[in-house]
């Protein structure tokens, strides 16, 4: 297969690297200051499976037409690549890989459903600055028909990807994604520190923020009759039991998995995009909920307060100190 990946971010750049390293003809699409670093210098790639400079055909825009065009921008940012590239995305598979579970629906308005694909991601990378990614830790890459039963596409292009990542084919791609968007959820509090995930949840106070947004985003979701679907090596109880556990044992196993997922200093997918002085995928992570209710302010309030947070920091380019964040949730309080 032709594949092109259209967003030399932090996962572009990796599925990119590694797929050419593969022997899959690859392409990679980006924005002009990262097309230029990588032409110059090869796509430098650190991380899980050690460090290595690969020689990866870049480009800004598509150039032909592809067998499968990958998107790896930021939902947010999905209309904007379409436009872009429009012209030769009118014969290929296409497979969503962002956070959230709006991906597929945007894709959806401008591509017919028999050649749209889904995918969940669960390896880590960081985008570092043009040509240079951090591959933080291992994990399946996810594949599935979003709105049709799997057809033998799906496993064409599970095998293409096996070649570079664990590729794992499910038949309920989007209940996987509603809780992949839980996986995430705590992404947004490295947003308001502008620290690494490593050392934001060294602070147990900051662990028990992302419980008490996951118990209120959570029951959003069950309101509205939404049911998690297990991941490969993630169980769906992982995140109800956290949800129902008592708020110390909880914000204990967050502490001890977050601080010790990657050797490299791991940034949140939100905070990553604010280091870049682009806008975030806050309201396709926390915000997907206050989409799900009639008054945020009222039945999720610390998620809209977080989502508003977020974006403060998005236009002010201004942190959060730690002691703000806790003032601002009455942390001090929720230790008893």
């Amino acid at each position: 297969m032709k594949i092109a990946i259209i967003g030399a971010g932090a996962i572009g750049s990796v599925v990119a690297a590694y797929l050419t390293k593969a022997g899959e003809d690859a392409v990679l699409v980006g924005r002009k200051d990262q097309v230029e670093a990588i032409q110059k210098n090869g796509l430098r790639v650190v991380g899980a499976r050690g460090q290595e400079t690969f020689r990866v055909r870049a480009l800004t825009k598509l150039d032909q037409e592809y067998d499968l065009v990958i998107f790896t921008v930021k939902t947010q940012d999905i209309e904007e690549a379409y436009a872009a590239n429009q012209a030769f995305l009118r014969k290929c598979l296409v497979l969503s890989s962002q956070n959230g579970v709006q991906s597929d629906t945007i894709l959806s308005k401008y591509f017919d459903k028999a050649r749209l694909y889904s995918s969940i991601v669960m390896f880590g990378a960081t985008y570092a600055k043009p040509g240079e990614a951090v591959f933080n830790f291992e994990g399946d890459w996810i594949i599935g028909k979003p709105f049709a039963a799997n057809d033998k596409n799906v496993s064409k292009i599970a095998q293409t990807l096996q070649k570079a990542f664990p590729a794992v084919v499910s038949e309920n791609i989007t209940g996987m994604k509603w809780l992949k968007l839980f996986v995430n959820f705590n992404n947004c509090i490295p947003a308001l520190t502008g620290k690494s995930m490593q050392e934001t949840f060294a602070d147990m106070d900051l662990c028990r923020l992302s419980i008490l947004l996951l118990k209120e985003g959570l029951g959003i979701v069950q309101k509205n009759d939404i049911q998690l679907v297990s991941l490969p090596k993630f169980p769906a109880e992982r995140i109800y039991g956290m949800a129902n556990m008592p708020l110390e044992q909880a914000a204990g196993i967050i502490n001890k998995t977050l601080t010790t997922l990657s050797k490299e200093p791991l940034y949140g997918s939100i905070l990553q995009s604010i280091m870049r002085g682009r806008a975030s995928e806050i309201d396709y992570i926390n915000g997907q909920v206050l989409k799900m209710i009639r008054s945020p302010k009222d039945e999720a309030p610390l998620n809209a307060r977080v989502v508003e947070m977020v974006h403060q920091v998005e236009q002010q380019k201004k942190y959060f100190t730690v002691e703000e964040i806790k003032e601002t949730f009455d942390l001090n309080k929720e230790r008893v």
